[in-house]
């Protein structure tokens, strides 16, 4: 692949019916191979997270594990972004067609129509999307430097926001000063688990 197509690789939303994104990645996925597009289209992710199942009293759900008999909590899985497959691709007229006719898409979020191409999501939007799911691009640190004003998106300090006092890129940590009952606190968080604010 040349140079100048990497620079083209964005990410774009498909979208589909809520319940069908599995089946449609699973289509993009056979498509992309079949019709020769492996160097044009990348991944293909449905945005999905594992979560505590709770009954219809608000209670933890658990299950019997059948190895250690021990009884573990239950986890159900939830599509964070209902209706939307995001694909990595460089957006060319083939790559373009193949995702607009794969079985299951509706559409790609921001075209037009008219024959115009969709609009990419930002880089931003996508960090966010892809750090939700624990998957990191290198890239991503290229963004974050000391000093800068950041939010925890999920784990034990989710929402709390602070700033970076130290990013530790080669074990993907980040150590982040908030305020917790009026005392500066520093926490280290996975990388994964910041945005930018």
């Amino acid at each position: 692949m040349e140079e100048n197509q990497l620079a083209e690789k964005q990410w774009y939303i498909a979208t589909t019916y809520s319940g069908h994104e599995q089946k449609v990645r699973e289509n993009i996925e056979r498509r992309k191979e079949s019709m020769n597009l492996q160097d044009y289209v990348f991944r293909v992710v449905v945005a999905e997270e594992l979560v505590p199942a709770k009954g219809k009293d608000g209670h933890q759900l658990t299950v019997k594990n059948k190895e250690t008999g021990l009884e573990e909590p239950k986890m159900k899985t939830i599509n964070l972004y209902p209706g939307y497959v995001f694909v990595e691709m460089i957006m060319t007229d083939e790559s373009w067609f193949m995702i607009r006719n794969t079985p299951g898409v509706t559409g790609i979020a921001g075209s037009s129509g008219g024959g115009q191409k969709p609009t990419p999501v930002s880089s931003r939007e996508i960090e966010t999307v892809l750090k939700r799911m624990g998957m990191v691009d290198k890239s991503m640190y290229e963004g974050y430097e000391v000093g800068d004003l950041v939010k925890i998106i999920h784990g034990t300090f989710d929402s709390v926001e602070g700033k970076i006092i130290a990013l530790d890129k080669e074990n993907g940590t980040v150590t982040v000063e908030t305020i917790f009952f009026g005392r500066r606190t520093p926490v280290e968080v996975d990388f994964s688990e910041i945005v930018r604010i």
